[in-house]
């Protein structure tokens, strides 16, 4: 191991060299590149990033250096940072000791320095500030005093002058003793005058002295900040141009490829246990733009014409027709529903607003100092972060569009139905983009139903199956001819800056005329600027849905939010396939607007472009709307920018179970502005569900108590002392056959149940007994 010096440095020397600091416990210790200068120890992966990728700093002025054996120490500035390094030998880490000690104590001495200077560094805080004011206006007044003893001495400068020349003028007459005591006199108050003017003088030099050292460290302290400000800004920027030269070189697969998915997901790496400081096994660059995978051009007029050529086996007349054949279905479907909607019951009419949200101030201090050294999942958060709806209500909002899937069990082509799941798929983020409110956390047992079969002919079904870890289970199911089930647990990651939160579980959406059986997942939400800033929300990730069926296949993109990029926010794009892979349709858009679709009528395999890759060039027709947003309603902003559906979700309803959500005291009280008492009562209902859970596992280790262990085999689950036994009321948990996975299916009887008004099964979930 080479290392730039050999002997202890002086205090004043840069020292740098190869030391192991440990990541995590996946890679344990890992040989980084080490310098020390200024007071400041900085690591680099290697020498050549020195010049434009710093991967941490620490300051030692307020770090504490232990050493932990012959080879291993630890440097922290109190918990926010910790570097456990490793010398190659005893000698090695005692010069590194040495050299770290001296720097620790030439950075203290600097800003004890600083501190009897009677200042802190910049003049920046407000007491700062008035002290310098306060400053200001002291020598102001030395200054006017200085004046006025000029004055004075000028004024009895001259009367002296005046009287000795009279005093010269005379001739010893009688009246000369007076004269010469008015001569004294006048000396006398010139010495006075003079003696204060010198005590001016001596007050203003000390206080101009004693403050220029402050002023002289608060100008270097700035211009360094400036100086260290600017090689930054250098260092980001020849950061950033390597990481496009890097990018654009890089070989990336087409999204068609069945690895590509794979390999983006596995980019990002996870850390396992270990200095979460450490940050350089897992990067993440937010101003990279990500170049697409595939080009679109506008399809042949020839295309659009009914002549007999065959291009890549699409033939253009069949393709016209299809177009053509796509619009009648569309206006079909537009008169069916027309026409279904006069048979239908009138509508209930349902609330369009709720109370405003109240202006109340948050103190985010004030409430994470109280959590420190408590698990995660016990801080009680206070509904000053939340939105007036559960998480439940929250999953039920994917049926905002649900048309799309009317549209698409009309269709008879699989690969049409395949571009409206899709959009439907993208539309349930739609509502998101403002939603900064963290939905209430259903309890254990909890559920809400959403019965629209008189509007929009479904209902839905939610329930809260499993606290630790939380997971819900949706079914929904329609008269017209689709059904869509899906278990969602939620896993979120804090980085600092951002909270990303990864939804876990597969959604299903089952056609009943076809028989065809749509499968996907969804992507990361991130929510960014957590502790600083405005809270804004980005989509980022890729879908597949497939088709079980007929083996066809749509990738949809979310490109993630970039600084740099060109694109439009928030952009989406997919491709729909067959089972050989072959592209059919182009879908674009954004998804908090729209969704369109074009038909593929060419492909062809580009040239290596800048990026060197290899592009896909489509040649498709003219792009027809799939789906487009809502427009908000009027005063959303009030009311936590929530949709119609939304709106209508905690909406009192007469029969529904005691166990739905819209019975939920805590929720209510926050909808209605009395946020003190939806605390309070937020406490009570956390609370009362600990009691039943360390109550139902209690009950669940007599068993165990009680039976013989020589009976049980040894992987026997009457071992687990802990084990949560709660069971879903209205749902199972069966293996799914087309995906193999276990999950939560819905067994039936809650509607029975709603319609005899029998809910005797029902846990005691609100109630205060």
């Amino acid at each position: 191991m080479a290392e730039p010096k050999t002997t202890s440095p002086t205090p004043g020397d840069m020292y740098k060299g190869w030391l192991f600091k440990w990541t995590n416990y996946i890679k344990g210790y890992q040989r980084r590149w080490f310098v020390l200068s200024n007071g400041l120890l900085s690591y680099y992966r290697t020498q050549a990033e020195m010049g434009h990728t710093c991967r941490g700093t620490i300051n030692l002025a307020t770090a504490n250096i232990t050493v932990e054996d012959s080879c291993n120490f630890v440097i922290s500035n109190g918990g926010a940072q910790t570097y456990h390094l490793k010398a190659s030998s005893e000698v090695e880490r005692q010069r590194w000791i040495t050299a770290l000690e001296l720097a620790k104590a030439k950075a203290v001495k600097m800003q004890a320095e600083s501190d009897d200077s009677g200042d802190e560094a910049p003049v920046s805080s407000q007491g700062d500030k008035s002290e310098f004011q306060s400053m200001l206006r002291t020598l102001t007044c030395k200054v006017e005093d200085l004046s006025t003893c000029h004055d004075l001495i000028g004024k009895h400068g001259a009367a002296l002058q005046r009287s000795l020349s009279e005093l010269e003028s005379l001739k010893l007459p009688p009246e000369s003793g007076d004269k010469i005591r008015q001569v004294n006199e006048r000396a006398t108050l010139f010495r006075i005058t003079s003696n204060a003017m010198i005590n001016a003088c001596r007050d203003f030099l000390s206080l101009a002295q004693t403050h220029s050292k402050k002023w002289q460290k608060s100008f270097q302290y700035e211009r360094e900040q400036r100086i260290r400000l600017e090689e930054t800004l250098e260092q980001l920027a020849k950061q950033h141009n390597n990481l496009e030269r890097a990018f654009r070189g890089a070989t990336v697969l087409p999204a068609s490829s069945p690895g590509s998915a794979s390999s983006s997901k596995g980019s990002g790496g996870g850390h396992g246990k270990g200095d979460l400081s450490d940050d350089d096994e897992n990067e993440f660059f937010d101003a990279i733009e990500d170049a697409p995978e595939f080009i679109t051009v506008p399809a042949d007029p020839k295309y659009h014409k009914r002549t007999g050529s065959n291009v890549s086996g699409i033939s253009s007349e069949m393709g016209l027709e299809d177009h053509l054949r796509e619009e009648q279905q569309q206006q079909q479907a537009a008169a069916n529903q027309e026409s279904a909607s006069k048979e239908l019951v009138p509508r209930k009419k349902r609330r369009t607003r709720i109370p405003d949200k109240p202006n109340y101030s948050l103190n985010l201090w004030s409430i994470m100092k109280n959590c420190i050294g408590k698990e995660l999942s016990k801080i009680p958060m206070p509904v000053n972060f939340n939105e007036p709806i559960s998480m439940l209500q929250r999953l039920t909002e994917d049926l905002e569009y649900s048309e799309l899937l009317d549209r698409a069990a009309k269709c008879e082509s699989s690969l049409e139905q395949l571009c409206y799941v899709a959009a439907f798929t993208v539309s349930s983020y739609s509502t998101t983009v403002f939603r900064t409110g963290k939905p209430f956390n259903p309890l254990l047992g909890e559920t809400f139903e959403l019965d629209r079969l008189e509007e929009s002919g479904y209902r839905s079904l939610c329930e809260q199956v499993s606290h630790h870890p939380p997971a819900a289970a949706h079914h929904a199911e329609s008269k017209r001819g689709w059904t869509l089930r899906q278990e969602i647990a939620i896993a979120s990651k804090f980085r600092g800056k951002y909270l990303s939160i990864m939804p876990l579980g597969t959604i299903h959406c089952l056609f009943a005329n076809s028989g065809n059986h749509y499968t996907w997942k969804k992507v990361t939400t991130t929510v960014h600027n957590i502790i600083v800033g405005k809270l804004w929300i980005d989509q980022s990730g890729e879908i597949d849905i497939v088709n079980h069926n007929t083996g066809d296949k749509c990738h949809l993109k979310f490109a993630p939010y970039s600084y740099f990029s060109r694109d439009v926010a928030r952009k989406v794009t997919g491709v729909v396939t067959d089972s050989s892979g072959k592209a059919h349709f182009i879908l674009s858009g954004t998804w908090d607007e729209k969704m369109d679709f074009s038909r593929v009528m060419q492909s062809t395999r580009g040239e290596n472009g800048a990026e060197g890759r290899q592009k896909t060039v489509y040649q498709t027709l003219r792009a027809k709307d799939l789906w487009r947003r809502n427009p908000l309603p009027e005063n959303a902003e009030n009311m936590y920018y929530f949709s119609n559906l939304a709106l209508s979700l905690n909406e009192e309803e007469e029969g529904v179970a005691p166990t739905d959500s819209r019975l939920r005291p805590d929720q209510r009280l926050m909808e209605n502005g009395r946020w003190d008492e939806a605390n309070s009562e937020k406490q009570r209902l956390e609370e009362k569900q600990r009691a039943v859970r360390r109550k139902r596992e209690s009950e669940a280790v007599k068993p165990e108590e009680d039976a013989d262990p020589k009976d049980s085999p040894p992987d026997s689950p009457i071992k687990s002392a802990h084990v949560d036994t709660y069971k879903a009321l209205w749902f199972e948990r069966k293996e799914d056959p087309v995906t193999r996975e276990i999950t939560n299916v819905y067994r039936g009887g809650y509607w029975e149940a709603k319609e005899s008004q029998d809910w005797s099964a029902c846990p005691d979930v609100f109630s205060t007994s």
